[in-house]
């Protein structure tokens, strides 16, 4: 009883834990680490906005201003200049290949990871074409390009937006498997036999049920292999010869060579080609960042 009196009249509980004494924290601040933050972007940002004011220089105000110095009288005139000259047609063509080869290529790789993920465990073929996906990793695109000419020369479609299209699929599927498997492998097995047990085929639970659930995964890869294939370069230059064909990396190679002494219109050819490529990433650069992540580091 006077162990009860005692606790009460203290306001403390008997048998408790003595509570801790509040200290202040201490921060601490990682000066180097924020010192080569701040070093690292200014070497981003310089050369950026580098870009972006010379884009608005005329070509007299680049040669007898300082090259950091933002225009004294901005003006569109590159840009015009650009635009008029076949640009909004290789933007197209660019478009053209985007899309026709990372939505096929997204496709089949979501349902062969399906596939995979479903019937490797019982299927000795499924499993060795889960390793011939992986060596397809391996497999960089300049040590097959030879190869890939040829065979488009033999399928007569040199020169044409389809001889991009098609290696940039081959290209595109073997890191899709391996990122939508990883995904889909998240998905509890209980959900797909409880699809099973109401009726659904194969069909029906890969469109219904895994696909809205590896939907990050979809945004993820599409992302991607949007931006590979929009900066593709190689394939474009191998496989293409007449300048209707080409696409804005290799049409930027050419601004370059036809019109070498006007830096301000280059550089503003620069700025049309990435604001497409700057848009997609900022859309969904976190979806792209978190689904990489996780489907290599499983």
């Amino acid at each position: 009883m006077t162990t009860v009196l005692d606790s009460r009249a203290t306001g403390k509980v008997a048998g408790a834990p003595p509570a801790r004494s509040k200290r202040p924290r201490i921060l601490q601040y990682n000066f180097l680490g924020g010192l080569a933050g701040w070093l690292w972007l200014l070497v981003v940002i310089i050369p950026i906005y580098w870009i972006v004011i010379t884009s608005f220089k005329l070509q007299n105000d680049y040669y007898d201003t300082s090259p950091l110095a933002p225009p004294a009288n901005p003006t569109l005139e590159n840009y015009r200049f650009v635009l008029e000259n076949d640009f909004v047609r290789y933007f197209f063509n660019s478009v053209i290949v985007t899309v026709g080869s990372v939505v096929p290529a997204v496709v089949v790789s979501f349902m062969a990871a399906y596939a995979i993920v479903r019937g490797s465990a019982t299927s000795r073929f499924l499993r060795s074409v889960n390793s011939v996906f992986l060596m397809g990793l391996a497999i960089p695109l300049q040590a097959v390009i030879i190869p890939v000419y040829l065979i488009i020369i033999k399928l007569q479609m040199y020169d044409t937006l389809g001889a991009i299209i098609l290696p940039s699929i081959a290209f595109a599927i073997p890191l899709s498997v391996l990122v939508l498997s990883n995904f889909i492998r998240d998905v509890p097995k209980e959900l797909f036999e409880s699809m099973r047990m109401d009726g659904a085929t194969e069909w029906g639970t890969l469109w219904r049920l895994a696909l809205p659930l590896t939907r990050p995964a979809l945004v993820t890869v599409t992302i991607y292999q949007g931006l590979q294939v929009w900066n593709g370069f190689l394939l474009p230059l191998i496989l293409t010869q007449t300048p209707e064909q080409r696409t804005l990396p290799l049409a930027l190679a050419s601004f370059q060579g036809q019109y070498s002494v006007n830096i301000p219109a280059v550089l503003a050819s620069v700025v049309l080609t990435t604001l497409p490529i700057l848009t997609l990433y900022i859309i969904g650069r976190r979806q792209l960042l978190s689904g990489l992540t996780a489907g290599f580091g499983k």
